[in-house]
């Protein structure tokens, strides 16, 4: 990769270039292109390789965590919050007041991110490869259509309604910026508009994109099936998740042995472990160890044979705390990794009438993770293999980013909907079934100076 030098002088000069406008919004900042400098498929790679300022952190994904019910906190602990945004993801709040004059976090990183990977699809487009080097120019535009891609995913899952294929010609979508030039003025895509262009974006980088990459950080062909097979997920269409889950496994199948972790240390799972796709993070300060705690239900559920209650969880001052993200520290993982990969093709084998098929997969992934003698589970029942597969995505997938969309699927089948309920300084807040607050209020100062429409809840 690149020498560190190299890629911070790029990056600021990139910098420069993204904080001309001040007071403007994501959406509408209006960089001076004369500034611009990067010119050749190296540069604009470094820009890619940009993993611990903008491109492999802080997505979309923080809100939706908070809000999905799988831990709490005390009041002291919300009190002290530093973002009022934190405190009203928790409560589920409406959206006045939700923000409180604060710039949505997660709502500006991923536009910044956006914007970054329209300037380098603008900037590739100029660069004529020579006979060497296709690969490496493929890979530099592979990877912004990626990362663009994925923030569009990630947005959507908090700042739209859960898709609806009967609804989503009718649905508001994201705006969706595909153009480095800002001055065209963006009004929010219908939802169908906004899954197209996500789907588009993934289809064209898989066909640019290597099928593996050198580095984890890096988008690749898998990494971009990856995405499609969570993308189809999440708008039901069963056929082609499973499709797109089962060929990211034929590139790579490889599950830890969680037998063999050290669940004693304070973080017992690697960074870029063998089952990491693709790396990225996100993080709030409520999921400091010593304020989240995980909720007893979900604890109670994994039984004493499974690993992962030990390399998951440890104690804290209320009960038990999360320690197990896959990027080996205390920062939250949301990339991707093939234990999701094996549970989504499970469920789609599952819906589609294979509930043989389904079970393999399954007892796969959880032979993987068990201590001592294993029983499979069996049955030849589809509802009853499909209660296994999601009461497990629920327990392997926690705190990665992924139970705020599932809550949203699945309240859609009454056999699976759920109320949340929380309790602060003695007043019970509750998150019904298909409620209004699945989603979340777009930034504010965006709505003012933008007008676009608002999310009300």
């Amino acid at each position: 990769m690149m020498r560190k030098e190299n890629l911070n002088y790029i990056f600021s000069i990139l910098l420069v270039l993204l904080f001309q406008s001040c007071g403007k919004t994501w959406l509408e900042a209006k960089p001076d292109k004369s500034l611009v400098v990067p010119k050749s498929i190296k540069d604009f790679q470094a820009l890619l390789d940009n993993t611990s300022q903008v491109f492999n952190i802080n997505q979309a994904s923080g809100l939706g965590e908070i809000g999905a019910g799988d831990f709490y906190i005390t009041f002291s602990g919300w009190q002290l919050l530093f973002n009022v945004q934190e405190k009203s993801a928790y409560i589920w709040a409406p959206t006045a007041g939700f923000y409180n004059g604060e710039q949505s976090l997660d709502w500006s990183s991923a536009y910044q991110r956006i914007l970054n990977t329209n300037v380098i699809l603008e900037g590739i487009e100029k660069v004529k490869p020579g006979m060497t080097e296709q690969q490496d120019w493929n890979n530099v535009k592979g990877g912004a259509l990626f990362f663009r891609a994925f923030d569009f995913f990630n947005l959507a899952q908090e700042y739209c309604v859960v898709y609806n294929s009967s609804t989503a010609n009718a649905d508001l979508g994201l705006p969706l910026r595909l153009e480095y030039d800002v001055n065209i003025k963006l009004k929010r895509s219908n939802l169908q508009q906004t899954y197209d262009r996500i789907i588009a974006d993934l289809k064209e980088a898989a066909n640019l994109l290597g099928t593996k990459s050198q580095y984890k950080t890096r988008p690749s062909k898998e990494a971009a099936y990856a995405l499609l097979a969570r993308t189809y997920l999440v708008m039901e269409n069963y056929e082609q998740a499973g499709v797109y889950a089962d060929l990211t496994l034929q590139i790579q199948s490889d599950l830890m042995d969680y037998t063999k972790l050290n669940s004693a240390v304070p973080f017992p799972i690697a960074r870029f472990n063998a089952e990491v796709i693709f790396h990225s993070t996100f993080t709030y300060g409520i999921f400091k160890a010593s304020l989240l705690t995980v909720v007893p239900e979900l604890y109670n559920d994994y039984a004493i044979g499974d690993c992962r209650r030990s390399v998951f969880f440890t104690t804290n001052a209320n009960g038990m705390t999360f320690k197990g993200s896959y990027n080996g520290d205390k920062t939250l993982f949301g990339g991707l990794a093939t234990d999701e990969m094996y549970l989504i093709r499970s469920e789609c084998n599952a819906r589609n009438g294979k509930p043989g098929l389904a079970l393999e997969d399954l007892n796969h992934l959880r032979r993987s993770r068990w201590n001592g003698i294993y029983l499979d589970l069996i049955s030849t029942n589809p509802n009853t293999v499909l209660d296994y597969i999601l009461k497990e995505r629920r327990k392997e997938l926690v705190f990665r980013g992924i139970r705020w969309s599932d809550l949203r699927r699945l309240n859609r089948d009454s056999r699976f909907a759920v109320t949340l309920t929380r309790v602060l300084n003695g007043i019970s807040y509750s998150l019904l079934p298909n409620d209004k607050k699945y989603v979340f209020p777009i930034d504010e100062e965006e709505i003012r100076l933008s007008d676009i429409q608002q999310n009300e809840r």
